[in-house]
Order: C-alpha cells, then sequence, then structure tokens
C-alpha cells in the first residue's frame, strides 16, 4: 500500500470514528449495543423451564433448563447461538432483564441456569413473565427466535414442575407500562452569573433541590431508595449526582441541594436535568421512575434524542426556572417509567 492510501484509510477510520463517538454522545439514551431482529427467522421449536417462589428469600426463581428445536439463522449449517432473556411485563425496565448464557452453534442448548428477581409476592402477581429466545450476533443484529409468556396472577405457585411451551412469534407489544410511579416534590433555579472572590463572573449554575418522594412503587417487601441526576446531554461520571439511600421507605424525605455549573442560560433550550428514583438492592439497583426537566422539543445541540421528552408538567416547570432566574420555583411532580440515560454506573 502506497503511503498515500495509508494516509487516506487512517482518515477514513479516524472521521467514522469521531462520528461515531459524536453520536453516541449527544444521544445520551440508553441503547443496545446491537439492535434487534424480528423478522429474520420463522419462530419453531420449544422451552422448558421451571418457575418457583422462595419465601425465605423473597426471591422469584426462574430455571431455565433447555430449548429444543430451534430455528436456525444459519441456514446452511444449521445452527444457531441462542441464549434466553426474561422481563416482568408491564414494568420491563422496573425490575429489569436477566439473560443466559450464550450457547455456541446448536438448535437445541442447555442452559440449566436460575435466573433472579428480588421481588414481594404481592407485586410479582401483578406482573407477566415473558422469556425470550434470541440468537446472540457479535457483530449484527440479535436475531428473535420466540417466545412464551405467563401470567402470574393466576400462576399455582405450588406448581414447581418443568413447563414444555411452544414458543411463539411476537405479534404485538406486550402489555402497557403502569403509570403508577408515585412523586417526587422538588425546587430548581437558575443563577445566569456567579461572582467569584476574585470578582470574575462566570457562566450560570442549576441548583436541583430534591425534597421528598411519596408513594413510591413497594416492588419488595421493604425497599431502600435513592435519587440520581444527570444534566443530559453528559452522561460522564462528572456528571452523575446522587443523594444518599433511606432505608424501608415507600416516602423518602432527602431535602438534597445538587449544584451543577458551567451552564449558559443558551443551554437551557439545549440541556435536560434526568432525575431517577432508584431502589438500592443486595442484588442490583432497580428502577422505580423518573422525570425530566426539559423543553421537550426532542432536539439537543441541533441532534435529535429520544432523552428530550418532557411531559407538560415538566416543560412547565423547566419554563417557570427560565423565566425567573436567580429564584426557587417548585412543583410535586408525577413519575414516570422511562429509561435512564445512563444505568452503567447505579
Amino acid at each position: 500500500m502506497h503511503a498515500s492510501d495509508r494516509l487516506l484509510l487512517c482518515f477514513i477510520i479516524n472521521n467514522v470514528y469521531l462520528h461515531v463517538c459524536v453520536c453516541f454522545q449527544l444521544s445520551g439514551s440508553v441503547m443496545t449495543m446491537y439492535s434487534a431482529d424480528f423478522a429474520n427467522v420463522e419462530v419453531q421449536g420449544s422451552i422448558q423451564f421451571s418457575i418457583n417462589y422462595v419465601q425465605r428469600l423473597r426471591e422469584f426463581h426462574i430455571f431455565v433448563a433447555e430449548c429444543r428445536d430451534l430455528a436456525a439463522v444459519d441456514p446452511k449449517r444449521g445452527r444457531s447461538d441462542p441464549y434466553v432473556k426474561s422481563y416482568l411485563a408491564p414494568d420491563k425496565a422496573n425490575l429489569g432483564k436477566r439473560k443466559t448464557s450464550v450457547k455456541k452453534k446448536t438448535l437445541n442448548p442447555t442452559f440449566n441456569e436460575i435466573l433472579r428477581y428480588r421481588v414481594r409476592m404481592e407485586y410479582l402477581r401483578t406482573q407477566t413473565l415473558i422469556l425470550s429466545v434470541w440468537h446472540h450476533d457479535t457483530f449484527g443484529k440479535n436475531s428473535f427466535l420466540g417466545e412464551v409468556d405467563v401470567e402470574l396472577s393466576k400462576w399455582d405457585f405450588d406448581h414447581t414442575q418443568m413447563n414444555y411451551l411452544a414458543l411463539k412469534a411476537r405479534t404485538t407489544p406486550t402489555l402497557a407500562p403502569s403509570n403508577d410511579r408515585g412523586e417526587m416534590k422538588l425546587a430548581i433555579r437558575f443563577l445566569p452569573q456567579i461572582i467569584h472572590s476574585e470578582g470574575l463572573c462566570s457562566t450560570g449554575e442549576i441548583h436541583i433541590w430534591v425534597k421528598e418522594c411519596k408513594n413510591l412503587p413497594l416492588i419488595r417487601a421493604t425497599i431502600d431508595p435513592y435519587v440520581k441526576c444527570f444534566v443530559l446531554p453528559d452522561t460522564s461520571r462528572k456528571s452523575r449526582q446522587k443523594t444518599r439511600v433511606l432505608r424501608r421507605t415507600v416516602d423518602p424525605v432527602f431535602n438534597h441541594t445538587m449544584v451543577y455549573d458551567g451552564i449558559r442560560e443558551a443551554d437551557l433550550t439545549e440541556a435536560c436535568v434526568e432525575l431517577t428514583v432508584w431502589d438500592r438492592d443486595r442484588l442490583a439497583s432497580n428502577l422505580l421512575g423518573g422525570l425530566r426537566l426539559g423543553t421537550g422539543t426532542g432536539r439537543s445541540y441541533g441532534a435529535v434524542v429520544d432523552w428530550m421528552d418532557s411531559s407538560p408538567y415538566e416543560v412547565a416547570l423547566w419554563e417557570r426556572m427560565m423565566a425567573t432566574p436567580n429564584e426557587w420555583v417548585e412543583a410535586v411532580l408525577p413519575l414516570r417509567m422511562l429509561n435512564s440515560a445512563k444505568t452503567a454506573f447505579k
């Protein structure tokens, strides 16, 4: 390869890398690293599993035994790389997904793995278990191989034997998410200019005073809530701020103020404050609900973003803040289920 060709190749690679990084930073939303394909293969085969509620641990256990006669994503070689994923619906994002390991080059994978949820029985009775089977593609789209659903409100939990169910295609979206997430009382203010001791003016600050939450969803016997904040599109560790964790309460009083500096007045129409409420569990932190304070335009610094989706109540509080600089504005806002813009640091 000539020197000029090598230079051109490096230029192309560097520009592609820069474009990917910029797009990711501006998007600021939770994305699956590889997209999913629901129509790549025709669904066939079955799944073998059992479910059990362990009262002593207050845990819901799903024992995934095996799958049989799955569709072949690679029909020439007659194989797939399957794994099983579980959700509790309608609140898919609430307790999150669980996954088995990937079994390579087989249409009859044996898993023998337990997927665990720490959840109280009363809440579990309001959910539907969804077990879906996927082909894992390292460099492309994960392919949907089929799913089954179990309505837990009618399930006999004394039945712990194996279940053999035929996989079915996904024809319609699963149940609509629940809106009963509780509420948050908070106040915010924007200080356009901060005077330092040297007499110099800097850019402004946003102050977020998280006062309390009420009626949080009791997804376990007891919950230990805390609040996490980002000012999007920045989802770095530096942007993340958190309240302390309060134990065993659905009505936590935080009285915690978070301060973000380096904010210009022009940024107020481009940025968005995301506040999410989490339950700190020994297994994982579970998202209880959240809100986003911003203009709700769907755009940020010229890019289309899914997190600029503030509700009318959230927009109204943000606009009151912009209209009255240096003054606190307060509201009680309903929490809603949303995809947190950053789940890596809980």
